[in-house]
């Protein structure tokens, strides 16, 4: 298991990567946690599934940054972007980003299920930019955003909410 971060201050760790990582120790998961610009192919390509963290509302530099993930189109296995990483995932097959803020606790609507997830839950936002999907199949939206997203070939996923802070289940069922 591989987990990719992008954020670039380091107090973001907590708040971001930290509890992903208690999820995967918990799960017994063995991982590497690596900043995006320290990743090698060695480290893409030798893990099974990857997960790419988010990070807060001004800590968007990742998102000048793309070109250090084209890997996610040759990459083979499962891939879970959390927030700016399904912000990423989307800008390297060429979708779009619009502004839209959603911060805290917000309603969203699975049209599908995704890991175990179903119907309309409770979910913590924070974020200022939206995926507008071409490519990819939207398995859940809010009021003001798509929410979760699947590629419509390869098991690579982006939510846009933040499952490491509730709705936990969701990177337990992903690593399992």
């Amino acid at each position: 298991m591989l987990l990719i971060q992008i954020h670039n201050l380091p107090f973001h760790y907590f708040e971001f990567v930290k509890p992903i990582e208690s999820i995967l120790s918990a799960q017994n998961v063995s991982y590497e946690s690596l900043h995006y610009k320290k990743v090698s192919e060695y480290s893409i390509y030798d893990a099974e599934k990857i997960i790419i963290c988010g990070t807060s509302l001004k800590d968007n530099a990742f998102l000048n940054d793309v070109s250090y993930f084209q890997w996610i189109k040759q990459y083979n296995g499962s891939i879970l972007g959390i927030c700016g990483g399904m912000h990423l995932i989307g800008l390297t097959y060429n979708e779009s980003l619009i502004k839209q803020q959603e911060i805290g606790l917000h309603s969203i609507t699975y049209k599908k299920e995704f890991f175990k997830e179903h119907g309309r839950k409770e979910v913590y936002e924070l974020h200022n930019l939206c995926l507008k999907p071409k490519v990819f199949t939207i398995l859940a939206e809010s009021e003001k955003c798509v929410q979760v997203i699947k590629h419509p070939q390869k098991p690579i996923y982006g939510v846009l909410f933040h499952p490491e802070v509730r709705n936990k289940n969701i990177i337990a069922s992903f690593i399992t």
